[in-house]
């Protein structure tokens, strides 16, 4: 990349500063993490992201209308560009920047699943933001072995924010390693 992406963090949910002041700084570090580990396969001088950390009630209507569950869930991608390894990139005017697409996360049941998994929320939530990331970069795990490159990738960028291995705790997921 050229230059530093333009990762615009957005924090409807005031539960998000309360419960973690520096949110935004670590929603856009492990954003770059992600970046970093796995660019897009066409970089442009400017890359945006959008990171929105709101609450259950939005992402349950945003997981009702755009994937017909209608149920919170702690993270949702949407990608903008198809960045999976082999696709046609839609030819953009010159400067302008590549829109990946963006991150929408829930408090309520980021911050439930951080503490019933024993781990902190700002680890939860770079774990989440670098996996909804992955996702923009054309990464998927619908089955068993791009879930396990997926979480290959996800480990090691955490790793590299101090953050540790969040499948460690599963046993399948080990197990399939």
């Amino acid at each position: 990349m050229n230059a530093r992406p333009d990762i615009i963090v957005e924090t409807p949910c005031p539960g998000w500063h309360d419960a973690l002041a520096d949110c935004d700084n670590r929603c856009r570090d492990a954003a770059l993490a992600a970046l970093a580990a796995a660019p897009p396969e066409e970089c442009r001088a400017v890359i945006e992201i959008g990171i929105r950390l709101t609450d259950d009630a939005e992402v349950r209507d945003l997981n009702a209308r755009f994937r017909g569950i209608d149920t919170a869930t702690n993270v949702l991608s949407f990608p903008m560009t198809d960045c999976a390894p082999g696709a046609q990139a839609t030819p953009l005017p010159p400067g302008q920047p590549l829109a990946l697409g963006d991150v929408v996360l829930a408090f309520e049941t980021v911050r439930g699943e951080a503490a019933a998994q024993g781990k902190s929320l700002a680890d939860h939530l770079g774990h989440l933001v670098v996996h909804g990331m992955l996702h923009l970069l054309g990464y998927d795990h619908l089955d068993e072995a791009q879930a396990v490159a997926m979480e290959d990738l996800e480990t090691d960028i955490l790793a590299g924010l101090g953050v540790a291995d969040p499948y460690q705790a599963d046993p399948e997921r080990r197990r399939a390693r």
